[in-house]
């Protein structure tokens, strides 16, 4: 009985990824409110059926109470931050919240699987951030002159990076010297240093009028990425720099703009690797050749490439069910490559599910972007979600060999408060951005009403007879009878 409880809810899990995706995507074409609002309301149904089903398969194998303890709290907390988004901002993005949520979810609900300790304290340390991230919006709205602060957001970026090379507060993990080590908690600085670098981009972009200050500015942007090389976190230095030439791009509409990034970074990266592939690029060798042939070294190099995709193929379409894979032997599969855990017991279906409310989300943030009339905001909204889209695709890549594994997490899934909670703050701003361009529509269709009322007005004045006076025709239709 109990088997048959766990294949009905892996095929319901997949039905419901699927609806829920699709309603992610039907939003967009929606031409009403009504509907979208509908099919948004439907979309909160799907997730607490997701999140449920799992932690039913979750309780059937592991025989562990705490895991519906779990789930009650879990949801508890996903409904507050639903329900008090919507009523601290009714002009919000419903579709960003409830992505935001489903994602945590999940992340949740895998961490339970891998590690109850890891999930316990993400669950808790995410709630915290879920809490203080929801006044983002309204403490942005305080702020008039963030445009202007360029000079403060890139002295105050490159010194948070610098941090990590503190005696006795930097640590390296990986091969990069990335971490700050706090005693109570451990940070990553280039996880909330790459929102501060979009500001400084952004501003500095909105000031652009001289190839000279374009130079400034890309001289203080690769002073980021410097810092970035140093401390060997060369998955950051990709985003950053992806992140800055699309930012530029859409400032001055210049395809010569990433056609020059493209070739600077492929230049930089050869001259790089033949200078310091012993020393520098040391662990970036041994990633590339995981990259290319990761079966040839398999006992060494390539162990953690090669564990991911037999988890992937183990796992088929359909998944072995949360709790009857071995996810647990791939390493680091609570943060690089939980895709790759998600795909072997959710299915590979469940994953290009994933993928597409991911990438939904990126629209969804790209439609704002476009429709902002701020040039500043319509920048960090930009850049933002480049970041986001290109974080994704540096992670799943890793996991599925596309691309060599750089260490960069899954947002909002994989396990790391810096990632999570830098995450919430970007959708945070986001919905601020949302806000912004809701009331500018607004203000846009008061006026237009009130031109078009103001004509009518005038129409009905200049036809109205003024009372004990006959207009021409009604003096000649007059003199004709």
């Amino acid at each position: 009985m109990a088997n048959l409880i766990c294949k009905t809810s892996k095929y319901l899990v997949l039905v419901f990824m699927a609806l829920y995706t699709i309603k992610c995507y039907t939003y967009f074409t929606a031409k009403d409110r009504e509907k979208r609002n509908s099919n948004l309301n439907k979309q909160i149904f799907y997730i607490f059926m997701i999140h449920f089903l799992c932690h039913i398969m979750l309780f059937i194998n592991k025989e562990d109470v705490t895991v519906l303890i779990y789930y009650v709290v879990e949801i508890i907390i996903a409904i507050l931050y639903i329900v008090l988004f919507r009523i601290f901002y009714k002009n919000s993005s419903k579709l960003m919240t409830n992505n935001v949520a489903f994602l945590m979810l999940i992340g949740y609900t895998v961490l339970l699987r891998l590690s109850p300790k890891l999930a316990v304290r993400q669950f808790i340390l995410a709630s915290i951030g879920l809490g203080v991230t929801i006044f983002i919006p309204f403490i942005l709205g305080k702020f008039r002159n963030l445009k202007d602060r360029y000079i403060l957001f890139g002295i105050f970026g490159i010194l948070l990076l610098l941090s990590v090379f503190l005696p006795g507060v930097g640590k390296v993990v990986n091969g990069s010297r990335n971490w700050i080590d706090l005693k109570f908690i451990s940070l990553q600085p280039m996880e909330f240093v790459k929102i501060i670098f979009i500001f400084f981009v952004a501003s500095s972009l909105v000031k652009l009028s001289t190839l000279k200050e374009l130079i400034i500015n890309a001289a203080i942007s690769a002073g980021f990425m410097l810092v970035l090389v140093l401390e060997k976190d060369f998955g950051a230095v990709m985003l950053f720099y992806v992140v800055y030439f699309s930012m530029v791009y859409l400032a001055t509409s210049r395809a010569i703009f990433p056609i020059l990034g493209l070739i600077f970074m492929v230049a930089a990266c050869a001259l790089g690797y033949m200078l310091f592939k012993d020393s520098l690029f040391a662990h970036i060798v041994v990633r590339v050749l995981a990259w290319k042939d990761p079966f040839a070294y398999q006992d060494t190099y390539g162990y953690q490439v090669c564990e991911s995709l037999f988890g992937i193929s183990s796992g088929g379409f359909a998944g072995t069910g949360l709790g009857n894979g071995m996810p647990y032997l791939i390493p680091v599969a609570e943060s690089d490559f939980i895709f790759s855990a998600i795909c072997e017991e959710l299915g590979v279906i469940f994953g290009l599910a994933l993928i597409l409310i991911y990438l939904s989300s990126f629209i969804a943030m790209q439609n704002i972007a476009m429709k902002c009339k701020q040039p500043f905001y319509k920048y960090v909204t930009f850049g933002i979600a480049i970041s986001y889209i290109f974080q994704v695709f540096l992670n799943i890549g890793g996991a599925i060999k596309f691309i060599p594994s750089t260490g960069v997490t899954l947002p909002l899934v994989s396990y790391g408060m810096s990632s999570v909670f830098s995450t919430l703050i970007c959708f945070a701003i986001v919905q601020f951005v949302y806000i912004l361009v809701s009331k500018e529509a607004d203000d846009f269709e008061k006026e237009r009403e009130r031109i078009a009322y103001g004509e009518g007005s005038q129409n009905v004045s200049r036809n109205e007879t003024v009372p004990g006076k006959r207009t021409r025709k009604s003096k000649e239709k007059s003199n004709k009878e």
